[in-house]
């Protein structure tokens, strides 16, 4: 029960990563805020799942990508639970297109959802943690795409490097309020973002191909890291990047 009594902000966690990492937060004792988009029964379900474990959860719906509604979903976190210590920027979109084909509609969603809107909800949920004090912790998202570049994901692997520097300013401009800022990196995991991709075989198989050690991940391989980041165990860890992408950035 590392995180026995702490709240937690996850974004995006009706399914896939978001809702393993959740998850893993309900089993490690702590109140989770379970924020989605568009599927309610998703993250009522996820809600339901922690609270068997013994944990307590809400499901609340906002767009990261609006200020407004981003404000909204800490005010509720903060009105239902009393404080908020952990926030793990979760919430992301995938498109693949040729970089000569994406047209400025898109390359707009992308970064305001992937970039944009880690910004503001790390600084809502910061500005929450500056005024109960005590410190907290945020945790990004973020890729093997914030280094490797990605067929057709000219879009996703900028706004992922992006995320690769707020996590290092989030660490140094916060560290004087006892905020610490960290990121994980996956490499291949299969989601619902992605297995429709996966399902092609010659694209799994050039994917598998760039991998040391020939596997593709599951969101449950994600959570150890995220508990860890989110635990006094990591107390001396911020403005880090956890890569977890079976070697991919090393090959």
């Amino acid at each position: 029960m590392r995180l026995k009594d702490k709240v937690a902000i996850v974004t995006g966690s009706s399914r896939s990563i978001g809702r393993a990492i959740a998850l893993g937060y309900g089993r490690e004792g702590a109140k989770v805020v379970v924020n989605y988009h568009s599927d309610s029964e998703a993250a009522q379900s996820a809600v339901a799942e922690i609270e068997r474990m013994g944990s307590e959860a809400i499901a609340v719906r906002a767009d990261t990508s609006s200020s407004s509604d981003v404000s909204a979903l800490v005010a509720t976190a903060v009105d239902r639970f009393g404080r908020i210590d952990i926030l793990v920027n979760n919430a992301g979109i995938l498109i693949r297109t040729p970089f000569l084909e994406i047209e400025e509609s898109e390359w707009d969603r992308i970064l305001e959802v992937n970039l944009k809107g880690f910004f503001l909800c790390s600084q809502a949920a910061a500005k929450a943690m500056v005024r109960q004090g005590g410190g907290g912790v945020i945790i990004n998202m973020s890729s093997a795409g914030d280094t490797l570049a990605g067929q057709n994901l000219t879009h996703y692997c900028v706004a992922k490097g992006g995320v690769r520097m707020l996590t290092r300013q989030l660490a140094f401009e916060l560290a004087p309020h006892k905020i610490r800022a960290n990121a994980i990196a996956p490499g291949l995991i299969e989601t619902d973002l992605n297995r429709a991709d996966l399902a092609e075989p010659e694209f799994r198989k050039y994917r598998l191909s760039m991998i040391p050690l020939g596997i593709i991940g599951v969101p449950e391989d994600i959570v150890g890291a995220a508990v860890f980041l989110a635990s006094e165990d990591s107390r001396m860890a911020t403005g880090a990047t956890i890569y977890l992408d079976a070697g991919q950035t090393i090959a």
